[in-house]
């Protein structure tokens, strides 16, 4: 979503319009194993905006209070795009297509894995490489937060109130698979550079098991999300103009080379580390879609 400071026009925004607008914080220390980052938005853009949103180690969760964004999986060309307000993204190993349809406003929630897994009370593996409508994982209670969302008076207000939803819906959950959420830690604390058959042998268990469990409690095997983390911080190296070069970014990041880097970045985000840049925008993990 929009990455510009509140009350901020975006670049190239049309004088006397709404300003583009992006309010972020990082929730309270008792979700952070849960939740990644909450975020406010809102865009007026004079003609529809394309992103390609590459896959990230979080779960995200979108809010609508605005028109519809229209997604388009590239890997379904047949489906076409679906009109979606209010949605949930599961891990994904490659990117999506969002298109706004008019003026876009709401909410971004992004869970961890095992957050995720918590909040919605099914198995990731369902939500692997998909994204579906919110009111299918939570019910009526999608609706309602939506409406309690509109009602509030400020970007503060509504992002609290997500916290506290998040918060009562997380603690009546059952307590989390103690070994994928260390191992799935792990993971993230390494940027996926962590050994899985070190981890399965820290837990006392076979890398098949490690795996059915991940598959259930994440959505991804270790070693596909592993991948996924280590281009997640590829991509945020990527996206600071001027300081490494891309084979600086490669050994940074734990590739055996250059070329090894150009090839998760060709089939994350479907273009060269050269591109990538070139098409960045601003404080998001998407890139402008072309």
């Amino acid at each position: 979503m929009a990455a510009q400071a509140p009350g901020t026009a975006a670049p190239g925004h049309p004088p006397g319009d709404p300003p583009a607008e992006s309010v972020r914080r990082a929730p309270d220390p008792a979700l952070r194993p849960y939740v990644h980052r909450l975020a406010g938005y809102a865009e007026h853009p004079p003609v529809p905006l394309r992103r390609r949103e590459v896959p990230s180690g979080s779960v995200v969760v979108i809010i609508n209070l605005g028109a519809p964004l229209r997604v388009l999986d590239p890997e379904e060309p047949g489906r076409g795009a679906r009109a979606l307000r209010s949605f949930a993204a599961g891990l994904h190993q490659r990117y999506v297509v969002t298109e706004t349809c008019g003026p876009s406003r709401g909410v971004q929630v992004d869970l961890t894995p095992v957050g995720a897994r918590l909040l919605f009370g099914v198995p990731m593996d369902g939500l692997a490489n998909r994204v579906v409508d919110l009111a299918d994982l939570l019910g009526a209670e999608a609706a309602t937060l939506a409406e309690r969302l509109a009602a509030a008076p400020d970007w503060e207000g509504r992002l609290a109130a997500v916290e506290r939803y998040l918060a009562g819906r997380l603690a009546a959950a059952p307590p989390p698979n103690a070994g994928v959420l260390w191992a799935w830690r792990r993971l993230r604390e390494t940027d996926g550079r962590a050994a899985i058959g070190g981890l399965a042998a820290e837990l006392g268990w076979s890398r098949k098991h490690l795996v059915a469990q991940f598959r259930r409690e994440v959505g991804l095997p270790p070693k596909t999300l592993a991948r996924i983390l280590r281009f997640d911080r590829a991509r945020r190296l990527l996206a600071v103009p001027g300081t490494m070069s891309d084979a600086e970014v490669a050994c940074a990041c734990g590739y055996y080379d250059q070329a090894h880097l150009i090839r998760d970045v060709r089939a994350f985000a479907g273009c060269t580390p050269a591109e990538f840049r070139r098409r960045q925008l601003p404080g998001e993990h998407g890139i402008a879609a072309g």
